[in-house]
């Protein structure tokens, strides 16, 4: 079973916000509501575009890692697959 989850969001403004967590619905609902993060503030609604599970809040982080330092185009490549 995959405990944390790793995911992108697509903000109304086409930038992309990349995050971890281990309820992926609830945590839409709190950057929607504006008490998601700083980032996400003011460029609500946010829409789930990807997300992928893993075991442990290690390997979710370091994978978070590794997307943030993707270019643009290589997140929407992602997102495509």
């Amino acid at each position: 079973m995959n405990n944390w989850s790793v995911y992108i969001v697509q903000c109304k403004d086409g930038t992309y916000y990349t995050g971890i967590t281990t309820d992926i619905d609830a945590r839409i609902k709190v950057h929607n509501s504006g008490l998601g993060a700083k980032y996400t503030r003011g460029r609500g609604p946010v829409k789930l575009v990807w997300s992928e599970g893993l075991l442990t809040r290690g390997e979710a982080l370091r994978r978070e890692c590794e997307i943030k330092k993707m270019s643009r185009a290589e997140k929407q490549q992602l997102i495509k697959n």
